[in-house]
């Protein structure tokens, strides 16, 4: 039987988005079709809280916090649950979303069928790109790499992003310090 490669030899180093690029996504996915508000949603929610796509689709109504501006995380892989401030933009674009009346259980993405899968953001994803001829293969955890590069070049510490991102071990969060360009050392 076959040795499975490492994901690196199927995956380009550095494979993240700029947050131009996911503004970009963002509004390819806006414009595409009666569902673009909550596409555009998704991606803005998986890019600024490093969610990943099972996360995202699991998200339910019960785990924001409109008064407190709040989101309660709940990571899957075994990763560490954080509660994370919620930009007003991202309560705006919520609020937008909720149902009245609303279970606090309830989905906060779905779609014609119910709740969304991680398939079908990873597909809508994908068309979004198409639309707008992006130039890489796009897919739902580039969002969340695409959190850590930008923590990382605000010069948030290290040890904050790893609570961010809900990593159990700080070497799943230094990978995100590798690849951001430093400047010179010495100013001559």
């Amino acid at each position: 039987m076959p040795v499975r490669r490492t994901n690196e030899h199927y995956r380009p180093e550095g494979e993240h988005l700029t947050e131009e690029q996911v503004t970009q996504l963002m509004h390819a996915a806006r414009g595409r079709g009666r569902h673009g508000h909550r596409d555009a949603t998704m991606i803005l929610l998986a890019f600024r809280h490093g969610l990943r796509v099972s996360e995202l689709v699991g998200l339910r109504w019960g785990q924001i916090n409109f008064t407190a501006k709040t989101l309660r995380v709940v990571r899957v892989k075994n990763g560490s649950p954080s509660m994370q401030f919620l930009a007003d933009v991202e309560i705006i674009a919520l609020e937008q979303l909720r149902p009245t009346p609303f279970q606090h259980r309830s989905p906060v993405f779905i779609g014609e069928r119910g709740p969304l899968s991680p398939a079908a953001f990873a597909q809508m994803l994908r068309r979004a790109a198409e639309y707008i001829d992006f130039p890489v293969k796009a897919h739902p955890h580039m969002l969340r790499h695409a959190c850590g590069y930008k923590l990382v070049n605000q010069g948030v510490n290290v040890r904050a992003i790893q609570h961010h991102l809900g990593h159990k071990n700080i070497q799943h969060t230094v990978r995100y310090t590798t690849l951001v360009p430093q400047q010179g050392f010495w100013n001559d």
